[in-house]
């Protein structure tokens, strides 16, 4: 089945270029790829699911190196288990591209569309609202004690304890040894969901953090890593369907090489809990704008009564207004928290200095 890639005229390739450097900054604040955002954007620009999918895993790999290399600077970065994940994430990787084509070649480009769009909402549902709660529980405990010592879960302390032969592996950020049977599977889901979505983050920093016990800050940048290794196999496998619009690629990663440096140097002046809040306020806020999106895709698809051009321009009209304020939420809350940061890291050196 032929694809079809949209036009570019001036105004998308600088919308494109916009979107990018806001994916950038916030990629480079979280951890995430940023393709939570970049991927529905894209779409909204007419660009087919599957192909706006594959072009953000083409962006990925080298503006997640470059954040890597950023983080690194900053000693945030476990590079073996970045790594030893990407391995693993590999073969989720082609495990979901073989789901893509096949939704593909049974439902056609809108197929990709509803099935993007819906593995969106679930996932932005069950790990935005997640973070934003664990973010908040984070901020109070905080706030009661600045010295506080962040006591590990009891599936953290568990996984840690397990011990199987032939298995185990020594990681830095963790501070001792885990077992390659766990970081398989969670390599394996983050690779699937990545090829699914290019959004792999969404299961690899919250892995880290609630699985691993990693300090977000360690996930987030580690994760960069892990999207370097899924997005350079993943390019590989969707330019092999002959589904990866390299224009959009090469547009999308100049904006976001500028905002990734942005985005990168606010995590040195941030808490934990800055960085998990703002992951979840653009998660919560992408969600709602893919639902305006599926009673489109459900009426052309014939799975629902056909709905009039009005009505699917009105929705559209909707999520787009919705996808836009995440993106300006996003660098909001990105440039607070660094302002905010930078602030509080200038009234501790001076009080230093006075005692």
């Amino acid at each position: 089945m032929e694809v079809t890639f949209i036009d570019l005229n001036s105004t998308n390739i600088l919308i494109l270029f916009l979107v990018g450097f806001v994916g950038g900054m916030v990629s480079g604040f979280i951890g995430s790829g940023g393709a939570f955002v970049l991927t529905p954007a894209m779409m909204t620009l007419g660009v087919v699911g599957i192909v706006a999918v594959a072009s953000n895993i083409c962006h990925k790999f080298p503006k997640a190196l470059v954040g890597a290399l950023k983080r690194h600077k900053y000693g945030h970065v476990d590079w073996k288990l970045g790594v030893v994940m990407g391995i693993f994430a590999e073969g989720g990787m082609i495990y979901g591209k073989h789901v893509m084509t096949n939704v593909r070649g049974a439902y056609g480009d809108v197929g990709t569309d509803l099935y993007v769009s819906v593995i969106f909402i679930v996932v932005l549902a069950v790990t935005g609202f997640y973070v934003l709660k664990d973010a908040y529980g984070t901020f109070r405990t905080h706030r009661r004690s600045e010295n506080s010592e962040k006591k590990h879960t009891r599936l953290v302390r568990w996984v840690r304890s397990v011990r199987i032969p032939w298995t185990m592996m020594h990681f830095q950020s963790i501070g001792g040894s885990v077992s390659l049977l766990f970081l398989a599977p969670l390599g394996f889901a983050t690779g699937m969901l990545a090829a699914t979505i290019a959004v792999g983050g969404f299961i690899g920093v919250p892995a880290m953090i609630y699985v691993l016990g990693i300090p977000a800050l360690i996930a987030s940048a580690t994760e960069l890593v892990l999207a370097f290794v899924m997005g350079l196999g993943g390019t590989i496998l969707y330019a092999v369907e002959g589904v990866v619009d390299v224009r959009l690629a090469m547009i999308i990663l100049a904006g976001s090489l500028f905002g990734i440096q942005i985005g990168a140097i606010g995590t040195t002046y941030v808490k934990d809990y800055a960085v998990k809040f703002v992951m979840g306020l653009i998660m919560a806020i992408v969600l709602f704008s893919r639902i305006f999106y599926i009673p489109g895709y459900l009426s052309k698809l014939g799975l629902i009564a056909p709905l009039s051009e009005n009505i699917l321009a009105l929705l559209k009209y909707i999520g787009d207004g919705v996808l836009f304020l995440a993106l300006f939420a996003g660098a909001i809350a990105v440039i607070v928290s660094l302002a905010r940061g930078i602030k509080e890291h200038k009234q501790s050196m001076a009080e230093a200095v006075t005692e």
